[in-house]
């Protein structure tokens, strides 16, 4: 017999954890960006990749993003606020991310060293 209501908080919980995170993240990206430190991280090169990007666009790309620090219209005060939020939206995304390996894990840890 299927405990359907089990399996319906598993899913909620699941939706749930999946937008926490994701949302947390993305906020957190963009918070960085607004502060005007746009991540930029260079592609890896690999042998059967399909696009490669040459060093030329990857400068081109860092240029456009300190072109576009220079124009924000946010204080300093303001990109400062806006790089604090940003580390607090990952710094959520991230306990939300350990809280789900606890909820899958934790009582098997906790047997396995005999706290529980």
């Amino acid at each position: 017999m299927i405990d359907w209501l089990a399996f319906v908080l598993v899913l909620v919980s699941a939706l749930l954890g999946t937008v926490v995170v994701v949302s947390a993240y993305s906020l957190g990206i963009r918070l960085l960006t607004i502060s005007g430190r746009t991540p930029i991280v260079s592609p890896a090169e690999f042998t059967d990749a399909i696009t490669i990007v040459t060093p030329a666009e990857i400068k081109a790309a860092e240029k456009r993003a300190k072109k576009a620090a220079k124009k924000s219209p946010l204080t300093e005060g303001q990109k400062r606020l806006a790089l604090v939020g940003a580390w607090a939206c990952f710094v959520v995304s991230g306990f939300a991310v350990l809280v789900g390996i606890y909820l899958i894990i934790g009582d098997h840890v906790l047997k396995l060293f005999g706290a529980a």
